[in-house]
């Protein structure tokens, strides 16, 4: 079994590391940390890496759990985080296969961002037909436990282009280079529905 963070849309990595477990579960006990994947997830523009952060209560310097930290709905965070993913992907090969589903996940209004990232991790589930149970922690997970495989906070903006990547065709390729373990979003744009069969095979 895999403990990790909530994540929003996150990195390819996450679930390359993850598709072949029977179970992952995500601790909502833990302190929530700023300069993660927690509340953002990158993508890939005309001009290079894109980052898409959702607003919370308090800004970035919570002193809570992330189960109770809670999303800033005062500005249309979610519309801008759509146009943003409709202007990268319009030509990529899947995201009109995606954008209607996707557009409607979007005009969804959550206040706590543990039931945000966990909305969205469904959605990816569903469309990676991934078989893996999600499960959210029910106690505090003490780090170094030895029944468990300890994904929290390993996986990060200061690292996340180190894993080794799962190579695909990306939109804008030819004029930025190729950029590794960005948001599944990006995965599943360009590759549809051989996005499973990729993290299958470099797990």
């Amino acid at each position: 079994m895999i403990v990790s963070e909530l994540q929003y849309f996150p990195p390819v990595s996450f679930f390359q590391t993850s598709y072949r477990e029977t179970y992952v579960c995500f601790d909502i006990y833990e302190n929530y940390r700023k300069m993660s994947f927690r509340n953002r997830c990158l993508i890939a523009g005309a001009e290079g890496i894109i980052s898409l952060s959702v607003p919370l209560v308090e800004g970035r310097n919570q002193n809570r759990s992330m189960g109770e930290v809670r999303i800033s709905n005062d500005v249309d965070w979610q519309g801008r985080h759509f146009k943003s993913l409709q202007s990268s992907y319009n030509r990529s090969p899947f995201f009109e296969h995606y954008r209607l589903e996707l557009g409607e996940l979007f005009e969804k209004r959550f206040d706590h961002l543990a039931e945000w990232d966990l909305h969205c991790l469904n959605w990816v589930k569903e469309k990676l037909a991934w078989r893996t149970e999600f499960r959210l922690t029910e106690r505090i997970i003490p780090y170094g436990s030895e029944s468990v495989t300890d994904l929290r906070n390993k996986i990060l903006p200061k690292n996340y282009n180190k894993w080794v990547p799962v190579k695909y065709r990306q939109v804008f390729e030819e004029r930025t280079g190729f950029f590794p373990n960005l948001s599944i979003l990006d995965l599943l744009f360009n590759e549809g529905n051989n996005a499973a069969k990729l993290l299958s095979s470099s797990r």
